[in-house]
């Protein structure tokens, strides 16, 4: 029998969707079928499916692995119920740019038989909602309903082709049972209909324009977001700031490895204030959201700005403006290509060729500065930054790391230092708990695309302990523990949230609560969880679990869990870290 939902698996498949994160439910009965056919029937040309018992990681494994691959995935969800138990995972696959295809049920809209799927349960008048779009649609580039099976796939191929073009990021598909089992005729479709819209170049006006500028400034700095989700990236950048001795690269997102910390011109993560932005005389903004916090930190009023951007006006944010010379609308790695070359055609414009010397200096004492606060405490304690430096001399050099640190996060990049494209993921919004099911994603991914199970890249989550919980980590080990996916995970336990003091702080500095106590602030988390042993209660007790609060047994800590993910088998390792350190 080929139903709407057998030849909406087909859509996937022949878009290159490969993956299938699914919590089902009773709008299902035909998507199950399918599933069970496909597996069955196309062995090889089919979706593999992943049962996921939480929404949120659902879209989260669907949101890492998309970000690797760069190839849409999608999320299959239960009604009204289903799409609100995605949740923050939604606005972190929107903000983040990834491409996900979310596709729901809807209550079957015959009662009495008259067609194959009408009401058959009682929660279906319960959940039959009036607009069940709504509960996702701000955050998708496209959302529409299924209505009949003929044309299934060109939906599919439509809502692909908004989730893959710039800016990337989720769609939503819905449809009821009536029409997800309707019998159709077997058919084709064109793949060229699913494929994304093409950025364009700059004008040669601009390229000159701009050109002329970096060449000639004295301090410039290019702020980079999102931009490296081209893996092409990085290595346009690195012969960019080769080509102009005195550019620096600030990264003010953090999404992925945007630039190598061990380049020169590398000036690390911050978070919308840098004493750069302040001094520059060219600032060249990529693919960035937030380039600078104005109550924190400016431009000089001279300074001269380019806006280069997928996305310049940054359609779904209600406010947002920056004072730039010229905006373009473009391809990053297009428009850093062309500013070298032409650079490199041009060597005249380069005024500034005695600065190396000087940035050289600048990233060796900000190096210094990194490495001093690695350090472990005179009483055996340790900071964040002990935790990461040690992590990162102990597994392999291309391990992908999906980090999820808070208010930690800065310090993390810093010290970890990434140096390969693809090697570091950021959580793209501020919905805490994407790591757990991102770093399944990452590593299904990085497995599958190098030839099976084991044979991936190295893939450790650095996760704060609040985050840790907001995962929802009983689903995360349990799918790694059925599917075999093994992560390292290390959580940078400082008992609490400090994020929301820290925003307390920022406008009340001499208010009530900056003398408050955790416990008064509601932010504590004594009596502290024993979080490896959540991760090891859901992976069945087949998962290393350890604590670990002094430098002394950290590295014996640390290699055996190494080891034993190396060995195939998820590894937690929970460590104390001192706040602020």
């Amino acid at each position: 029998m080929y139903t709407t939902s057998f030849a909406f698996f087909e859509a996937l498949w022949e878009a290159g969707v490969t993956h299938c994160f699914v919590n089902l439910g009773s709008d299902h009965p035909s998507i199950i079928e399918a599933m069970v056919k496909g597996t069955r029937e196309k062995k090889g040309q089919f979706p593999r499916i992943i049962t996921c018992p939480n929404e949120m990681v659902a879209m989260s494994m669907a949101d890492g692995y998309a970000r690797l691959t760069n190839q849409p995935q999608c999320v299959i969800v239960h009604v009204d119920v289903g799409t609100q138990g995605l949740g923050a995972a939604v606005h972190n696959a929107s903000t983040g740019r990834a491409p996900v295809l979310v596709f729901a049920g809807l209550s079957p809209f015959t009662i009495e038989g008259e067609m194959r799927g009408s009401r058959t349960e009682f929660i279906h008048w319960i959940q039959d909602v009036p607009d069940q779009k709504q509960i996702v649609s701000q955050y998708c580039r496209y959302s529409a309903e299924l209505k009949t099976g003929k044309n299934v796939k060109q939906m599919v191929a439509r809502a692909l082709q908004f989730a893959t073009s710039q800016p990337q990021g989720p769609v939503y598909l819905y449809g009821a049972r009536e029409v997800m089992e309707e019998e159709i005729n077997p058919y084709e479709l064109d793949k060229k209909l699913a494929e994304p819209i093409e950025l364009g170049a700059l004008s040669a006006k601009a390229v000159q324009n701009i050109s002329e500028a970096l060449g000639g400034a004295k301090q410039p700095i290019l702020i980079v977001g999102y931009a490296a989700r081209n893996q092409e990236v990085p290595a346009a950048l690195v012969e960019l700031a080769d080509t102009v001795p005195a550019l620096q690269i600030l990264d003010t997102a953090g999404s992925e490895m945007s630039f190598p910390a061990n380049h020169p011109a590398w000036l690390g993560l911050k978070y919308g204030a840098a004493p750069e932005i302040e001094t520059a005389d060219v600032i060249i903004l990529l693919d960035v959201d937030v380039p600078w916090i104005p109550t924190q930190c400016k431009p000089r009023a001279d300074a001269r700005v380019f806006h280069i951007d997928s996305d310049p006006l940054k359609q779904m944010m209600p406010v947002f403006y920056v004072s730039a010379e010229g905006r373009y609308r473009a391809c990053s790695f297009t428009v850093v290509q062309q500013l070298t070359a032409h650079l490199k055609a041009n060597k005249a414009l380069i005024t500034s060729k005695t600065e190396a010397a000087a940035r050289e200096s600048s990233h060796s004492k900000l190096l210094a500065t990194i490495e001093a606060r690695c350090k472990p405490h005179d009483d055996g304690t340790f900071g964040a930054g002990y935790v990461c430096r040690k992590v990162r001399a102990s597994v392999p050099e291309d391990t992908i790391f999906a980090v999820e640190a808070v208010t930690n996060t800065l310090f993390t990049h810093d010290a970890l230092q990434p140096i390969l494209p693809g090697s570091w993921y950021n959580c793209g919004g501020g919905g805490l708990g994407w790591s757990g099911g991102a770093a399944l994603g990452l590593k299904l991914a990085t497995d599958t695309i190098n030839g099976g199970k084991g044979k991936g890249k190295f893939v450790c989550q650095v996760v704060a302990d609040g985050t840790f919980l907001f995962s929802v980590p009983s689903s995360v080990h349990w799918i790694g523990k059925r599917y075999g996916i093994p992560v390292l995970t290390i959580i940078l336990n400082n008992a609490g949230w400090h994020a929301p003091k820290r925003s307390l702080l920022l406008v009340h500095p001499d208010g009530e609560g900056s003398t408050a106590t955790h416990e008064e602030l509601n932010i504590s988390f004594d009596p502290v969880p024993d979080y490896s042993g959540i991760a090891k209660a859901a992976a069945d007790g087949d998962l290393f679990a350890a604590r670990v609060d002094k430098a002394a047994d950290f590295e014996a800590k640390l290699a055996e869990a190494i080891k034993v993910v190396n060995g195939g088998m998820s590894a937690v390792l929970d460590c104390k870290v001192v706040p602020g350190s």
